[in-house]
């Protein structure tokens, strides 16, 4: 028995390493993101669950209760059998959590699977009540045991990482020498996936384009970009900077050296990784771009978002800005007559001198008419026509504004946001969403790491929901009280906001609830299983 209690503990065990991998990973390694997703109900619930109260009350009374050894062995054999059940079922259906193969991920999946395997040895030479109670003590501290063994060899990786970003460095350097690469920065709290795209879709009509990868917008990952991808044929290098603390924008800006900058927008969705709204604006504000700038570069921001406007007042050097309206600062290009379909955006665009053109792209939403006009500003100062611009415009897809409309099962329109989530993305995606006729439901979990206006940003996408939609469903219980709240007070009926992160029950609610020609919203990071479900 004590083997085969060995076997599915360890079966157990491994499951319960990848998750913890997976988890370090998803927080990019970063001790400040990592912490705060124990400060959600989802994070809460990793801990405080039944199953791990039954392992606690378990060990306690492995050592207080040795006679009832027999019927406590049992239970604990039953618990590590229906965990291991589960995660061979897991394998077999392509869902258990596991970090992506990356150098690091396997490097230290490697050093934790030693770990377990050294301690199982060790604590198989014990055959009494001892080896549970081992077992159990080891299960319990896995969290801490594998973020001690990220912790202990983060040193290592951030020398590797330092010398990844000077290779990077010198190779930018030399090939801007020979070829007279022309680097574009894009930063913000939002938009700037889109921007990017946009951006190098249109310029590629033009010039050999280089762009940052999908979820590429990290120091170490714009670096792999430049020292695999790059090479001196490329005219253009356009890349997204993300960041999470202060100092990090700056940091890949004397890697990159941009003679272009551009600040999409900005938010308090990272506040609380950053710890201020000083920092925030530091490095998403983009005033470490703006420093980073040479004399003969350019500073370009979005008119519509009070930090950038405040950001463009105080630079002092050579600068562009855009907006929907020209009708609170003078604009260097700005929009009219814009008009959003279902299925697509055409506009306007009116630059300061009274040249204008038409533009039509296949995305969603009027926010993208932002985006758009950020990149037909850089566009034009890069050398292109309005007419080459709205020629590469129609090359853009709905993929590339992360956002698409996408026909569901049972005629219901599913509109696809998914691939991230922020404050002012939420409600962008909601004056989408209310041109559609019939009803409406969005499918969304709480915002995450927006500090200490969480609870009044979740009131306010809340109200917004009670005017635009006719069902809401919540995945997760962080800020639920707040979004209801709001909501109610828009005029939107309680019983029609409801708590549920089963994929197959929302499925359940969602056709009961609609009919052929209405439509869902899938806000932010919904589970894949549901997409699946309603489109498949």
């Amino acid at each position: 028995m004590f083997i085969l209690l060995n076997t599915i503990w360890l079966i157990w065990e491994i499951k319960y390493v990848l998750f913890w991998l997976y988890l370090w990973q998803l927080k990019d390694y970063h001790l400040g993101r990592f912490a705060d997703h124990f400060r959600t109900h989802k994070g809460k619930k990793i801990f405080l669950n039944l199953i791990q109260l039954v392992k606690m009350a378990l060990l306690i009374l492995f050592l207080i209760a040795s006679p009832m050894f027999v019927y406590l062995f049992s239970i604990l054999f039953l618990v590590y059998l229906a965990e291991s059940i589960l995660f061979l079922k897991g394998i077999f259906n392509r869902s258990v959590k596991k970090p992506r193969k990356t150098l690091k991920a396997l490097f230290l999946t490697a050093v934790s699977f030693a770990v377990v395997i050294l301690f199982l040895v060790q604590a198989s030479k014990f055959k009494d009540l001892y080896q549970p109670v081992l077992l159990l003590v080891f299960d319990i501290l896995t969290p801490i045991i594998i973020s001690a063994i990220v912790l202990l060899f983060q040193p290592f990786f951030v020398l590797q990482r330092n010398n990844t970003l000077r290779e990077a460095g010198n190779k930018m350097e030399k090939i801007k020498s020979v070829s007279g690469l022309k680097v574009i920065a894009i930063t913000g709290s939002y938009g700037k996936t889109s921007t990017k795209e946009f951006l190098s879709t249109i310029l590629s009509k033009k010039y050999k384009v280089l762009k940052t990868k999908e979820h590429q917008n990290s120091e170490i990952g714009i670096a792999k970009c430049i020292l695999q991808d790059l090479k001196p044929s490329y005219q253009i290098f356009v890349a997204e900077v993300g960041a999470y603390n202060k100092g990090k924008v700056e940091e890949v800006c004397s890697m990159l050296k941009p003679k272009i900058g551009i600040v999409t927008g900005v938010n308090e969705q990272h506040m609380a990784l950053f710890g201020s709204l000083k920092n925030l604006l530091s490095a998403e504000g983009g005033g470490e771009l703006a420093r980073a700038l040479p004399k003969d570069g350019i500073l370009i921001v979005n008119g519509d978002n009070k930090y950038c406007l405040n950001l463009y007042k105080k630079f002092d050097g050579n600068k562009k800005i855009y907006g929907l309206s020209n009708k609170i600062i003078d604009l260097d290009i700005w929009s009219d007559g814009i008009t959003v379909q279902r299925d697509r955006i055409s506009f306007l665009a009116i630059d300061k001198t009274g040249e204008l053109m038409h533009f039509d792209a296949k995305v969603l939403g009027k926010q993208n008419v932002q985006n758009l006009l950020g990149a037909i500003l850089i566009a034009k100062e890069l050398g292109m026509s309005f007419g080459e611009i709205s020629e590469g415009c129609k090359d853009i897809s709905e993929e590339q504004a992360g956002m698409t409309l996408k026909h569901g099962k049972h005629g219901i329109d599913i509109i696809d946001s998914s691939y991230s989530a922020n404050s002012d993305g939420v409600f962008a995606d909601l004056d989408y969403f209310s041109i559609f006729l019939n009803k409406k439901v969005i499918v969304m979990p709480c915002l995450i790491e927006l500090g200490k206006k969480s609870a009044e940003i979740h009131e306010k996408i809340g109200r917004k929901i009670g005017e635009v939609c006719d069902l809401a469903i919540v995945t997760s219980k962080d800020r639920f009280k707040e979004l209801k709240q709001g909501a109610v007070e828009a005029g939107m009926d309680g019983k029609n906001i409801l708590l549920c992160d089963n994929p197959q029950d929302i499925y359940s609610m969602i056709t009961l609830f609609c009919k052929s020609g209405d439509t869902v919203l899938l806000e932010g990071r919904v589970p894949a299983e549901l997409i699946n479900l309603l489109t498949e």
